[in-house]
């Protein structure tokens, strides 16, 4: 049996669509974080993990901390997590850049 992938589309019971219009452009979906307060909240994040990575290099290094894993899991956590930031404002960029080109 063949499934219908295009189909499936209208059949999720996602609701009625959103407009996309400029009357829509700049706000944040209902019950939902802006872009902004997502963007912030992730600084945020990734700002509290290499603070504690280094704060784990320091504890670690005064010989205050013993466990050297845990050392290394807290830095690996904040570069993945900067990693990951770094990819996100990337796409924004590029986005962006693509946005200028756009001839209205």
């Amino acid at each position: 049996m063949m499934s219908d992938p295009i189909g499936l589309i209208g059949a999720s019971g996602s609701g009625p669509v959103r407009g996309t219009g400029p009357a829509h452009a700049g706000r944040a979906p209902e019950g939902g974080d802006s872009f902004k307060q997502a963007l912030m909240k992730s600084l945020e994040q990734v700002n509290a993990a290499q603070q504690e990575a280094d704060r784990a290099v320091e504890d670690l290094v005064t010989g205050n901390r013993h466990d050297v894993e845990g050392v290394i899991l807290a830095t690996e956590k904040a570069d993945m997590a900067f990693k990951m930031l770094q990819s996100v404002r990337n796409k924004v960029l590029g986005a962006y850049e693509e946005i200028k080109q756009i001839r209205v």
